[in-house]
């Protein structure tokens, strides 16, 4: 009987033990919930409060250590914060390196087929003497654009050459052909020779003068690329003139001078995209001499008051042609300054694509990828073509 009382009674303290320490682990257990809301709490309120501090110490874990959270992934250069910068994926797939067709994709990404579009200068006196139904003056209009798209190759081949070391600073350029090693200085030097030896030959059947023209644009780009662009305000200049002298060769290539008023259309609107140009690179270089040596010599604020002048200037003459006396008698109609908004609107979108994409190479090439831009364009040529023609629907 006492040995049974003594077993009940060890059993009873026995059982007393295990729901003392279940209680105290409860307890424990409540403990530390209660302390994991406070710890949330106070971590609300210091976020809330713009605090943006931990509620502990770096390398505490605090009553219970925190869960790992997923890896923060790395923020690269293949990952633009613009997404507008984001390259979309090439045509025709990437050669395979070293090869044969690798070279020449290369030469022809040196000659910049892309900036062709700036030759279509030497097409507009064919356009504004109304000889768009004339195709033996059409066809030699083309073969005067052929021959600038050959010199421009040449011309930009040997830009790349003398750019090389400034080219491989750039965060963009150093991709380019030249610069990356993948069309070698010896085969870039024999592509520009070669350029302007076929250029110079196929100028002489378009007559004296526009050979002429065509040996100064050469010129002209040589003291350029080798002196003359490193000095600032001259550089934008000669580029201008660049631009000038497309548009008398292409008078020249059909034996029809074209208006003063193109002429200083022209040289203004070039004048506005160089300065624009210069601006958007002062802007993003973090080495602006090491990338372009007349960079240093630039302001911003005379960059900025140029711009103005220019581009407005530029809408300005162009809306005082289409009034004209001569220019209504010319074409017989009275509707061409109907048009002045397209060029109003190109100006104000450079300047947005000068001042809103950073990481893009050039805003002269940028624009011509802008969407709302090149609409702009093809709506201005249209309209012109409807107007100075007097194109109606049949019927």
């Amino acid at each position: 009987m006492l040995a049974r009382c003594k077993r009940t009674g060890g059993a009873t303290n026995g059982k007393a033990e295990v729901s003392s320490e279940r209680g105290e682990q409860g307890m424990l257990r409540a403990a530390v919930t209660e302390d994991r809301e406070k710890t949330a709490e106070s971590a609300e309120k210091n976020m809330a409060a713009g605090s943006g501090e931990a509620p502990f110490a770096e390398g505490d874990a605090g009553p219970t250590a925190a869960l790992p959270g997923p890896p923060e992934v790395p923020k690269t250069s293949d990952r633009p914060d613009d997404p507008s910068q984001v390259s979309s994926p090439p045509i025709l797939p990437e050669s395979r390196q070293g090869s044969l067709l690798w070279r020449v994709r290369g030469v022809i990404r040196t000659m910049r087929p892309q900036q062709w579009v700036k030759n279509a200068f030497v097409l507009a006196p064919i356009v504004f003497a109304k000889h768009l139904t004339h195709p033996s003056i059409i066809k030699r209009g083309l073969g005067a654009f052929g021959i600038f798209c050959l010199l421009a190759g040449a011309v930009y081949t040997m830009n790349d050459i003398v750019d090389v070391e400034a080219d491989r600073a750039h965060p963009v350029k150093r991709h380019r052909p030249i610069a990356s090693g993948r069309v070698p200085i010896p085969m870039a030097k024999a592509l520009a020779v070669a350029l302007v030896l076929i250029s110079l030959v196929g100028s002489i059947p378009g007559g004296p003068w526009f050979a002429a023209v065509v040996v100064a644009y050469f010129v002209q780009n040589v003291l350029y690329s080798f002196k003359l662009k490193k000095v600032a305000y001259v550089d934008v200049c000669l580029i201008a003139a660049g631009f000038v002298l497309r548009v008398l060769a292409g008078g020249f290539a059909i034996n029809t001078m074209p208006s003063w008023y193109m002429v200083g259309c022209t040289a203004l609107l070039a004048l506005f995209l160089g300065f624009g140009k210069r601006r958007h690179e002062l802007a993003t270089a973090a080495n602006a001499k090491k990338q372009r040596s007349a960079l240093s010599a630039y302001s911003p604020h005379v960059l900025n008051v140029a711009l103005a002048i220019t581009g407005f200037a530029t809408v300005g003459l162009y809306l005082a042609y289409t009034i004209d006396s001569h220019t209504r008698a010319f074409f017989k109609n009275d509707y061409l300054w109907l048009t002045v908004a397209h060029p109003l609107f190109g100006i104000v979108r450079f300047l947005q694509l000068v001042a809103g994409r950073p990481r893009a190479e050039s805003p002269t090439q940028e624009m011509l990828r802008d969407t709302p831009f090149v609409v702009n364009l093809i709506l201005w040529v249209i309209e012109v073509v409807v107007i100075l023609y007097q194109i109606r629907p049949s019927g």
